[in-house]
């Protein structure tokens, strides 16, 4: 099983949001040069992540993305199973459906597959995810310089 990319996004600004300073508030558009993704796809991770009230973004001059203590609390089981739904691994009822999904026992044996790794992951919280050594590499990212190319397909970072 591989996390989408929307997944993984979201738990590299929850960690990163965990190791913040007092007092850093971070916009979305650094949390995208920081974290190498591009700025919409941190924007949709912000916004869904503030729904699930595991973010606060704040707007306006001393505004920002905080980690609430729900997001610093929680485990990352509960996020990932937020973030990826509880749709089928396999493409049972894909356009046309498959004919053997009447019959089928992969279904529930992906099902309970899939069970086993969030339960695995329900035994993580974000707090020891970013645990020494993590808490300081975290730490230590920076956006990246004005004017730098950015990451990923949208071209330059916008600061």
């Amino acid at each position: 099983m591989r996390l989408t990319a929307f997944t993984d996004v979201s738990l590299r600004l929850v960690m990163r949001l965990a190791v913040a300073d007092d007092g850093e508030r971070l916009t979305t558009r650094a949390a995208a040069g920081m974290l190498a993704v591009p700025y919409t796809h941190m924007a949709k991770a912000v916004a869904r992540l503030s729904e699930m009230g595991l973010v606060e973004a704040r707007r306006g001059r001393g505004g920002g993305l905080l980690l609430t203590e729900a997001g610093r609390a929680s485990s990352v089981g509960a996020i990932v199973r937020e973030l990826e739904g509880d749709g089928d691994l396999a493409g049972c009822e894909d356009d046309p459906p498959c004919p053997l999904r009447e019959a089928c026992r992969l279904r529930a044996a992906l099902a309970r597959a899939r069970e086993a790794f969030y339960a695995s992951l329900d035994q993580v919280t974000v707090e020891s995810l970013v645990a020494p050594p993590a808490r300081r590499a975290l730490a230590l990212l920076r956006e990246p310089p004005a004017g730098g190319r950015g990451p990923g397909p949208d071209g330059p970072a916008q600061t």
